[in-house]
């Protein structure tokens, strides 16, 4: 068990979402055109073992995967045949927000992997007991570590964060991957409010 003020626990290996893709008969800007107007996104899948596979998706097949605080990997059928992979790359157009292209990048399991892994908070702080107001400074920690090694999530333990404290990049542990964010940032922190700083002047 970690003794740090801050903990983690891999609670599940990472999920993964099935999407289904079909090889582009073409490539250029008037095909991509033409498939976004039939609500597909025109695709790019690279990876070390293959040239980089042009495709397309149905636009709503990223709704699991993209708009979501989780992070997947995805299971890439394209033309019957299965990727393991992870999205790399989204481009939204400028006005509506719609998803427009994106790159995949294929992934194995003895390659390391740069992943955003979402944070979680748990316990309960004296801080914020004591009136302060807890703010998470990083929503996502980015690691890097073998693909089987992810976790869904990375927990972030308060029961000892006092007011006015933080618990910092620098606080978290892992046997199985590295955390790359600089270890001064801080992932989450308790931070006086009015009513606090009224309480302690008030005990003085």
């Amino acid at each position: 068990m970690i003794t740090f003020a801050a903990q983690f626990l891999l609670i599940n290996q990472m999920k993964s979402v099935a999407m289904f893709g079909e090889k582009r008969s073409s490539i250029g800007k008037r095909n991509s055109k033409d498939l976004r107007i039939e609500g597909k996104v025109p695709c790019v899948l690279y990876g070390n073992k293959v040239e980089p596979i042009h495709f397309f998706i149905y636009a709503s097949d990223f709704t699991d995967i993209v708009y979501t605080p989780n992070t997947y990997t995805a299971k890439l059928t394209i033309d019957g045949q299965l990727h393991r992979a992870i999205i790399k790359d989204v481009q939204y157009h400028p006005v509506n927000e719609s998803i427009i292209h994106a790159d995949f990048m294929e992934i194995s399991e003895d390659k390391p992997v740069t992943l955003d892994i979402p944070v979680k908070v748990v316990g309960n702080s004296p801080g914020v007991r004591a009136g302060g107001k807890l703010e998470k400074k990083i929503k996502k920690l980015k690691v890097k570590g073998l693909i089987n090694d992810m976790p869904d999530f990375i927990e972030v333990n308060i029961d000892n964060v006092e007011l006015g404290k933080s618990v910092k990049v620098s606080e978290m542990k892992a046997d199985k991957f590295t955390f790359l964010d600089a270890t001064a940032n801080a992932i989450i922190s308790v931070v006086a409010t009015r009513n606090s700083r009224q309480e302690a002047n008030a005990a003085k």
